[in-house]
């Protein structure tokens, strides 16, 4: 199968929501672009710390994780983070991992932004049941 590495664009959503009411100036919405490793094990989304420090987004509280290995780790987690790929973009909580590790894609983003894996194109695809616009459930 692979691993399906894909550009995401990062954005602090407090900064992006000051520049839209003027408060803050378009150039100084602090951003960052990288590229994340798409992970249909993990739920959660995953930045490094430095990333997350770069953005200027503190952590909110710190949450229990359960890894691959079964062992159980506890991790800070943040909000305000805007994920971007592609044309999509969501608002999601993520969480912080040590300094320069790999940021992860999770199922919530794939989830929330309606995006399937094309393991042999190696990228993300919107569904084709929703090409315009993600398509969300409710039931």
């Amino acid at each position: 199968m692979g691993e399906v590495k894909i550009k995401v664009e990062l954005e602090n959503f407090v900064d992006r929501v000051k520049a839209r009411e003027g408060a803050l100036a378009e150039d100084d919405v602090r951003s960052f672009e990288t590229e994340a490793m798409v992970d249909t094990g993990a739920v959660m989304c995953l930045l490094p710390r430095d990333v997350v420090e770069y953005l200027g987004v503190e952590p909110r509280s710190n949450v229990i994780v359960s890894l691959a290995d079964e062992r159980k780790e506890e991790m800070p987690i943040c909000d305000g983070i805007t994920w971007k790929i592609g044309d999509r973009s969501a608002t999601l909580p993520s969480l912080i991992g040590p300094p320069r590790c790999e940021p992860l894609i999770g199922q919530i983003v794939l989830e929330v932004l309606d995006l399937l894996v094309d393991c042999p194109g190696k990228r993300l695809v919107p569904n084709p049941d929703s090409p315009i616009y993600p398509s969300l459930k409710l039931k």
